[in-house]
């Protein structure tokens, strides 16, 4: 079943009844919710992220740049092959969007809002074992990191084991191009660390250095 990708959206679109009189007021509403919670959660400091600057660092550059993307979805009577299939169209999407070079590129992210499902529904689709086989070859291939948004969603701040920053109030699957930043989101697992490395080969170390360099690790103990 094939994406709705003619609807991307960036923030302001979201007020201009020109490029919104095709949505459902349902589907626009879940997009006004994703954007506000982004905007005033996501792309803000928080004092519980255990870090300084905002939860992430790379979203509030990709609105002001206009790159970052809404598109709302009805998942509710699909599989999860489906999904998968979804996402993969969204995925080439990202990777034909302008700019394809250069450090831009970063900045540069689709959010897909499944606007017709629960809280529970949605984590049995994204934590199914096809989506996260969908992970690690997007990396590898393409550079480009899937992420899934939901309430039911454990996974934790790498500052803070307490603060949760996946849980959205409106389901969704971030897509975004893979930066120097991501080993803390994969410093757990050997193969995606791996290609990490094998992605940034010349920065890699350096990067994990000046990261080290914030830390008190001199004082541990060897």
């Amino acid at each position: 079943m094939p994406a709705q990708i003619s609807s991307l959206l960036v923030v302001q679109d979201l007020e201009d009844t020109s490029k919104t009189r095709g949505l459902a007021d349902s589907d626009l509403n879940a997009l006004r919710v994703v954007a506000d919670w982004i905007r005033t959660f996501v792309a803000m400091p928080n004092n519980d992220l255990g870090r300084g600057g905002p939860v992430c660092p790379f979203v509030g550059r990709a609105m002001e740049r206009n790159t970052l993307w809404l598109a709302p979805e009805r998942i509710a009577n699909r599989g999860v092959a489906d999904v998968v299939q979804l996402v993969n169209d969204y995925k080439g999407r990202l990777l034909r969007a302008e700019p394809v070079q250069g450090d831009d590129i970063a900045f540069k992210a689709i959010v897909v809002v499944f606007t017709d499902v629960s809280a529970d529904r949605a984590n049995d689709i994204l934590s199914d074992a096809q989506i996260a086989q969908l992970l690690k070859p997007s990396y590898a291939q393409d550079g480009v990191v899937i992420g899934q948004f939901h309430e039911r969603n454990e996974l934790a701040s790498v500052h803070n084991p307490d603060f949760h920053p996946f849980r959205s109030p409106v389901p969704f699957v971030l897509l975004r191009h893979a930066n120097i930043s991501d080993w803390k989101l994969y410093v757990d697992n050997e193969d995606f660390l791996g290609m990490w490395a094998g992605r940034f080969p010349e920065s890699a170390v350096p990067a994990l250095a000046e990261e080290l360099r914030r830390t008190n690790w001199q004082h541990l103990e060897p």
